[in-house]
């Protein structure tokens, strides 16, 4: 049995983390009027550096890849500058800090962009699933084109470029967003992929563009900067939770060192709790790296997940919100705030930057 605890340092890959504390990604919509970084965005990832990482909102790595209101980007140089200050404070801080990058493919209201853009998927099904709009009132999403199989090696350049713009700005990794209905995860999942070519079809034909953009990502900078994001099962934007156990097996197994030739940094897997799969279990039968576990943690939940080898690190995102001190409140056994929900994608510095720390709460 180990006796590492969420205060005990390690290495994913490239990366150094003083502490095993993730900060899981969470999309709070105050990015500026071109998509970019700014200085409460940077005062707000500085605030939370204490955490061992911090894997930053969804950012869209092209414009086509926006879907939701004022989620940033990283394909401008503004953006890429304003990525800069948030990289300079944390490291600044102590910390380290990955980028995901989130293409959210069929996932549009076009209200959100504030200019025209592609709406692509694999298959040109819409998403079932009712999207904010800029007001918040949740909206139908628009028609996506399907991709023909000769774009998806441009779509995946346009990964590994997203990914050498978060390295210039000074971001220590990226972690590819594969989850919650997303392009990716529209890719995997038979709901969303109806393709009859080499992309779609049985498990093999459908993991093979998320290898391919995987891939990509890390020849652009290196597997050991590179993470994954899972959620096997997730019903999220219309995804079928019944065929998590094909996909994310075919391309687990597809993304390990053995078969892609790439030693990935990182798994980082929100477990819904499905009856039918044990998935940190499920992710170390199909995965030889470390694992970084998401969802609903407790301090000793941690600690647990730590001491019996269920995972490497393990990621908060909610206690965050309101404790920026999270790693010093768990070290002292102080109690936790608790966030004013009604300000998680309004509100400007209010519910974003004002939660104080602990001593001064």
């Amino acid at each position: 049995m180990r006796t590492d605890t969420i205060f005990s340092p390690i290495t994913l890959g490239a990366i150094e983390l003083a502490n095993r504390v993730v900060m899981s990604p969470m999309t709070r919509d105050r990015a500026g009027p071109a998509d970019e970084p700014n200085a409460i965005m940077v005062e707000y990832y500085r605030q939370r550096a204490s955490a061992g990482l911090i894997v930053t909102e969804g950012t869209q790595p092209t414009a086509e890849g926006k879907g939701y209101w004022r989620t940033p980007g990283i394909y401008t140089q503004q953006q890429i500058d304003g990525w800069a200050k948030v990289a300079e404070a944390v490291h600044a801080e102590g910390g380290k800090i990955v980028m995901q990058l989130m293409h959210t493919g069929r996932v549009v209201v076009p209200a959100n962009r504030g200019y025209e853009a592609d709406i692509i998927a694999p298959s040109a099904l819409p998403c079932p699933a009712l999207v904010p709009g800029p007001d918040g009132t949740p909206v139908p999403t628009a028609m996506p084109r399907a991709l023909a199989a000769d774009e998806l090696p441009m779509i995946a350049e346009q990964y590994a470029t997203a990914a050498r713009n978060a390295r210039t700005a000074g971001l220590d990794g990226v972690e590819l967003h594969c989850s919650s209905g997303y392009l990716i995860n529209q890719f995997l999942n038979p709901a969303s992929n109806k393709r009859d070519d080499e992309f779609g079809g049985d498990a093999q034909g459908r993991v093979r563009f998320p290898v391919m953009v995987a891939k990509a990502m890390a020849d652009a900078i290196g597997a050991d900067r590179v993470g994954i994001r899972i959620s096997p099962g997730n019903p999220y934007n219309g995804m079928d939770p019944i065929d998590a156990h094909d996909s994310f097996s075919a391309f687990l197994t597809a993304l390990t060192e053995e078969n892609s030739g790439h030693a990935f940094a990182y798994v980082h897997l929100a477990d819904i709790k499905l009856e039918d799969m044990d998935a940190p279990a499920f992710v170390r039968q199909h995965w030889t790296g470390p694992i970084i576990l998401n969802n609903m943690l407790t301090l000793d939940t941690a600690n647990q997940a730590l001491t019996n080898h269920v995972a490497e690190a393990v990621s908060f995102g909610r206690p965050f919100l309101a404790n920026p001190d999270l790693v010093e409140r768990f070290r002292e056994g102080a109690p936790l705030a608790k966030p004013d929900y009604s300000l998680l994608y309004q509100g400007e510095e209010r519910g974003y930057i004002d939660y104080p720390p602990y001593q001064a709460a």
